[in-house]
């Protein structure tokens, strides 16, 4: 087997597997945001403010459909690293094989409903009249890419269940790279507009998922299924839709909310959804930390829970909650002392009204990070310790409180309550997620019974 491609998280100190693990991983994550702020900021600059705003209206819909796509992966790769952490390869091989079978059922559905859907829920957003077109031409090309979104997704996911996290950052690197220059081909070179930037994504994507794939196929020995492997199991796929639906679901759920805040956003103008497009871009550059730290709970506690090692998994919390408590206090003081200058970024300088939007945004947003660190830890160790249906409650309530903050706080107090949304849901998901994870440590550890991994540092 492959095992120098390959890291076993269950043995030695969890601190120093977290970071190994945890930094390519924050450094692929930040790559692409990277290439997702140069598609915002070529199209800000190059095509002006109100093509920013129709690819910034379309942000929320897209989270709802390719944010289901992203969390139906994350969910299936976690067997599998409980497969790994408990060296049980051939069960691995299995989940990996009708982990395929079921993406590629769920791709071809998905892709077909959204994109004949897709100009009528921009109209039920309430999109404005004068970005709708170029909203509808940006966000059709995404969707036409569920497909390679899937591929990629997947196929990371599985890689980073097994141990590798620096593989996926190779390729997103080159992904990004390809990305930009695509960008500046496709938008200035051939005038596409905002469909070039959309076009560039996709195909950046198809071409990171195909350098997984190859890479896959040439350096995991422990993948080679035989036929019988690749085969439909009922049950195995039973187990990949228990974890990986309730992760989809959460992203969708979450999204409503998004969704719902943006059509009361987009009753304000072009002007202020064009400065919630540059603030969220910006704000999620600056949060790819904690998406990280969560992505490498859930191979952590996933390897760790599969070995029967509850210990470590609570060391390893620990851990991962001061990275984040460290990080987000030095993230909110750059945004609130530097936040309208990074929005220079995608915006002219002549946009005053929207650069100072913007800047609201970001201080809004950042004083409330340690909140957003702890929705990702603690949500994907639940989610890596098997229990995703926990995922969607928390889910559920980040959706009540955008939906409460668009429907009724948005019409009456205008752009301030917008930008309090996202933190008024991160603290409701903490006040689920908390003692969910509670629950569930008390419930494991009656199960699986006390382990030395505490010990370890």
């Amino acid at each position: 087997m492959a095992r120098s491609v390959t890291k076993d998280m269950t043995a030695g100190s969890p601190r120093k597997l977290i970071l190994q693990f945890g930094v390519p991983l924050f450094l692929g994550m930040l790559f692409q945001q990277f290439y997702n702020m140069m598609d915002t900021m070529i199209v800000g600059r190059f095509l002006g403010v109100d093509a920013l705003a129709a690819v910034g209206a379309t942000g929320s819909v897209n989270f709802m459909v390719i944010g289901f796509c992203m969390g139906v992966c994350n969910g299936f790769a976690i067997p599998v690293a409980q497969q790994f952490g408990a060296k049980d390869y051939h069960a691995l091989r299995k989940y990996v094989a009708n982990s395929v079978w079921l993406a590629a059922a769920f791709a071809a559905v998905m892709t077909v409903t959204v994109c004949v859907l897709c100009r009528q829920i921009l109209l039920w957003m309430n999109t404005p009249a004068d970005i709708i077109d170029g909203s509808y031409q940006y966000i059709f090309v995404i969707f036409l890419g569920i497909p390679v979104t899937y591929l990629y997704n997947l196929l990371s996911g599985v890689i980073r269940s097994l141990g590798d996290s620096k593989s996926p950052l190779v390729f997103l690197v080159i992904s990004s790279i390809l990305n930009i220059v695509l960008d500046f081909v496709l938008i200035l070179a051939f005038s596409m507009g905002v469909s070039g930037a959309a076009w560039a994504t996709v195909i950046s994507q198809a071409a990171s998922g195909v350098a997984c794939l190859a890479y896959m196929a040439r350096r995991f020995e422990m993948l080679k299924m035989t036929k019988e492997e690749w085969g439909v199991d009922l049950g195995c796929m039973a187990t990949l839709c228990n974890m990986g639906i309730p992760m989809g679901l959460q992203y969708s759920i979450t999204a409503i909310g998004s969704v719902i805040l943006q059509t009361a956003v987009n009753t304000l103008g072009s002007l202020y959804v064009a400065a919630v497009a540059a603030g969220t871009k910006i704000s999620m550059f600056f949060c790819c930390p904690f998406d990280a730290l969560g992505s490498t709970m859930a191979t952590y506690a996933g390897q760790n829970v599969g070995a029967g090692k509850l210990g470590r998994v609570s060391q390893g919390m620990r851990s991962t909650c001061a990275m984040g408590l460290a990080y987000a206090v030095a993230a909110c003081l750059v945004l609130i002392l530097f936040g309208e200058k990074i929005a220079l970024l995608f915006v002219d300088a002549s946009e005053t009204e929207v650069l100072r939007n913007v800047g609201r945004f970001l201080t809004a947003n950042s004083l409330f990070y340690f909140p957003l660190a702890l929705v990702n830890i603690v949500r994907f160790t639940i989610q890596g310790l098997g229990f995703s249906r926990f995922a969607i409650l928390a889910g559920v309530c980040e959706m009540a409180a955008r939906a409460l903050v668009g429907m009724g706080l948005v019409p009456v107090f205008g752009y301030g309550a917008a930008c309090l949304a996202s933190p008024a849901a991160w603290v409701l998901a903490d006040l689920f997620l908390i003692p969910a994870y509670i629950h569930v440590m008390r419930k494991l550890r009656r199960t699986i019974g006390a382990d030395a991994g505490v010990t370890e540092t």
